[in-house]
């Protein structure tokens, strides 16, 4: 077991004595955002988008550009978030809505 995060969501967990607890906490809140009943926009589009909403999410197809997912594995969910994107590595029983598809 990791002391650092939950091993399924990699959820981080609070540390003894860890100061700034909230900041972990409201880490492990956006994850879990993203990663309950997940809706994606897009398995397709391959150009990381300019000026996306907090919270949307994208499946990074294998041929990806952009700054941001041309560096992130194929088939991650790409959350973004306060400006910043977020890599998330599927694991086996992840099922999402794609929208485009419906």
């Amino acid at each position: 077991m990791s002391d650092a995060a939950t091993p399924r969501l990699s959820l981080p967990y609070v540390a003894a004595g860890q100061a700034q607890k909230h900041v972990t906490v409201n880490e492990g809140l956006a994850r879990l955002d993203g990663l309950v009943q997940p809706c994606v926009v897009s398995r397709t589009l391959t150009d990381q988008p300019p000026a996306p909403a907090d919270g949307a999410m994208w499946i990074r197809p294998a041929a990806a550009t952009g700054a941001d997912w041309a560096a992130a594995p194929a088939h991650s969910l790409m959350r973004f978030e306060a400006g910043a994107w977020e890599a998330i590595a599927p694991s086996a029983g992840f099922t999402a809505w794609i929208a485009d598809e419906g």
